[in-house]
């Protein structure tokens, strides 16, 4: 490749920075939170298989059994020939869980963003008014569709009415939220939201990724911890995080698939989710359903780590959810804490710009209601130690 695309410059740059990123392959073990990494033995904090389904015998059967009946790729788009009965049964599955009239399956999550937000905000007339801090894959859908977009400051119901009542002429309008923010661990106002979008008639559309399986007495996420179902016009998810599998959705009335079915160009053009992934994720759900008690675990040790860190010292953001994000700020500091907690056997993410807004650099600690009490403790064992080692 030539220099016109300035790539040794863009490098020097990232490196001198401290935001250079590189892969780290990752050996699995027995169990979902524990896994080798450059030859060490590490207990996994930077997973957001939040319910430790990803190495579940239960979803390992699932896929056996599935894969020996539909093979392992769809083998072409739903609208082809890769639309398989077992599609159908998760959709049924997902909407059955949000309380939904339907739902319709995307191979990733980014890609149910895009479909869905291009889709629907097709007119240059229409007004979309997003968090601040929504997920890149929002934002970058936001920016593809033709409406206008403006941000309201993070989690600010009152700055959301100011800009409504700005553009309260703009239609249509639709109001874009995280359920549960990624990189900070808060839950959006939804009752707030929802309530200025009845008074502005503005449609709802929540990213539910890190909150569905997680939140909500039946585990349907953040509408479902709100009592706010009905008052949700468009719910979005993933099936690649707390169900430990790969996949997003979008739910809603049947009227919103069949136009994403028909419009939708991340749905049309690519290959249907394999089926063998459509039985992981159907089993994945069946467990969040009965199983309540991996969310209960997961509001234990969320509390107990908080509190912990806090104690040490450590500026940890507010919060409920299994995301603990531990503020550091600098690029470089972040980075060589992380490095120093793999080494001791803790494996935690180190978050920088432009994931994060500049100086906000900070280690995500992602838990898991697999996690033991050993391996809690644990890890605020290293942490104090990495305090005093750099802080």
């Amino acid at each position: 490749m030539n220099d016109n695309f300035l790539l040794n410059k863009e490098l020097s740059y990232i490196h001198d920075a401290g935001l250079y990123r590189q892969l780290s392959e990752i050996i699995p073990g027995n169990d979902s939170d524990r896994q080798m990494l450059n030859g060490k033995a590490i207990v996994n904090f930077a997973s957001n298989d939040y319910l430790g389904l990803a190495s579940d015998a239960r979803l390992i059967g699932a896929v056996k059994k599935s894969s020996e009946l539909y093979g392992v790729g769809a083998g072409a788009s739903r609208l082809i020939s890769g639309n398989y009965d077992i599609h159908s049964q998760l959709e049924e599955k997902i909407a059955g869980l949000k309380r939904q009239q339907a739902a319709l399956v995307f191979p990733t999550g980014y890609m149910a963003n895009l479909g869905c937000i291009i889709t629907l905000m097709h007119h240059e007339e229409g007004l979309i008014l997003a968090d601040k801090l929504i997920h890149a894959s929002l934002f970058d859908a936001c920016r593809f569709s033709r409406a206008t977009l403006r941000i309201y400051q993070h989690n600010d119901p009152s700055d959301l009415k100011k800009v409504l009542e700005r553009f309260a002429l703009k239609k249509p309008i639709l109001i874009v939220t995280d359920g549960v923010f990624s990189m900070d661990g808060d839950i959006a106002p939804l009752p707030e939201i929802c309530g200025l979008a009845k008074e502005y008639n503005a449609s709802v559309m929540v990213d539910d990724a890190h909150a569905t399986g997680v939140l909500g007495k039946r585990g349907a996420g953040t509408a479902d911890h709100f009592g706010l179902e009905n008052d949700i016009d468009i719910h979005m998810g993933t099936l690649s995080k707390a169900c430990g599998v790969l996949g997003g959705f979008i739910a809603g009335k049947n009227e919103l698939k069949e136009f994403l079915i028909n419009k939708g160009r991340s749905f049309i053009y690519t290959t249907g989710i394999p089926p063998l992934l459509c039985a992981a994720s159907i089993k994945a759900i069946e467990i969040i359903e009965s199983e309540p008690w991996r969310r209960d675990r997961l509001f234990q040790v969320s509390g107990v780590v908080r509190n912990s860190l806090r104690t040490i010292g450590f500026n940890v953001i507010d919060g409920i959810t299994p995301i603990v994000p531990v503020i550091i700020g600098d690029n470089n500091l972040v980075v060589s804490m992380r490095d120093y907690l793999a080494e001791n056997g803790i494996l935690v993410g180190a978050v920088r710009y432009p994931t994060v807004p500049e100086g906000e650099a900070r280690l995500r600690i992602s838990l898991q209601a697999v996690h033991s009490d050993e391996d809690i403790e644990n890890l605020v064992s290293v942490m104090k130690k990495s305090a005093e080692k750099f802080l």
